[in-house]
């Protein structure tokens, strides 16, 4: 079993969807990640920041799925990373309705000592330099890296985000993003492009319609489970990345074989993530219904094709 860092924002957000709306709610990609990845029991450590108005509640949530929090940073007199948004009909897109960066503005990760050798390191959506910063701070190359971005990485510090990318093994980016990214229409074209700019494996989301993992010449694609019910996307993303390093680091192994069944187990915790609001569905999953999810997600896929 591998040692996993999670790098990646501890938040509150406010999210309104066709279903219903919420006040301020537990969030942040690292607490996304970060519950997914526990489903695996493995070694990890989240490094963020939060403002004294981040509850002990929280921490606790963190702390008792087997979560090292001693990198996270609390700054009693600031004040946590705030988000709202309003999903449309489709689910697919949303606005952003206010974002607070406030302790987020100043955050200079630290790893933890006991964790600066971890074999694989989870790098959350966040400025480039800060991913960076958490990579310079390894006192050994990590086995993995893995890497989450957004465009508006690639609106305000491409050159950051492409020095970043030449460091990591592998990208998980949705569709929209690639394309932006590198200026292709075809997905096929677009993780070729990828490739070439560092990584070794392409990790392209499409939401409801699953996922593609691209390595060299080899795609490999996992559809998403077909669900009666979609409360809130938020985080699905963050739990699929998740799942993904959770797997990997329990298995210890990063070949392309295991990088498919990661791609599924990612797929089956983002199906949970979204059937609820904000982080409520990942704090009491349990393990049986995750093996039960596999086991519609097997049913789904796996076919025999009679050639005539």
């Amino acid at each position: 079993m591998s040692k996993l860092v999670i790098v990646g924002t501890v938040a509150f957000d406010a999210i309104e969807t066709p279903f219903g709306k919420t006040d301020k709610i537990l969030g942040g990609a690292a607490t996304y990640i970060g519950l997914s990845a526990s489903q695996f029991n493995v070694e990890s450590a989240i490094v963020s920041i939060a403002g004294g108005d981040f509850s002990q509640e929280y921490l606790d949530l963190l702390s008792n799925n087997n979560i090292d929090i001693s990198g996270i940073e609390i700054v009693e007199e600031g004040k946590t990373f705030f988000w709202s948004g309003r999903y449309h009909n489709d689910m697919n897109s949303r606005d952003t309705l206010v974002t607070e960066l406030n302790t987020l503005a100043d955050f200079n990760p630290v790893v933890p000592e006991n964790y600066r050798d971890a074999e694989i390191v989870m790098l959350g959506n966040l400025h480039p330099l800060v991913q960076q910063s958490v990579l310079d701070q390894m006192t050994a190359k990590p086995k993995l890296v893995v890497l989450d971005t957004m465009n508006f990485w690639m609106d305000c510090a491409l050159e950051d985000l492409l020095n970043v990318i030449k460091n990591v093994d592998v990208i998980t980016i949705n569709d929209e993003e690639a394309r932006q990214l590198t200026g292709e229409y075809s997905l096929v074209v677009a993780a070729r492009k990828i490739h070439n700019m560092g990584p070794k494996y392409v990790v392209i989301k499409k939401g409801e319609h699953g996922a593609l993992l691209f390595h060299n010449d080899s795609v490999f694609y996992a559809p998403a489970l077909p669900l009666e019910e979609v409360f809130d996307p938020t985080g699905a993303g963050d739990t699929f990345a998740g799942g993904f390093v959770g797997y990997l680091a329990k298995i210890g192994d990063t070949s392309f074989e295991s990088m498919k069944n990661a791609v599924i187990y990612g797929s089956t915790l983002a199906s949970f993530c979204v059937e609820k609001f904000g982080t409520e569905r990942m704090e009491d999953l349990s393990s049986e219904e995750v093996h039960q999810r596999l086991l519609q997600f097997k049913e789904l896929t796996q076919f025999e094709i009679e050639l005539t």
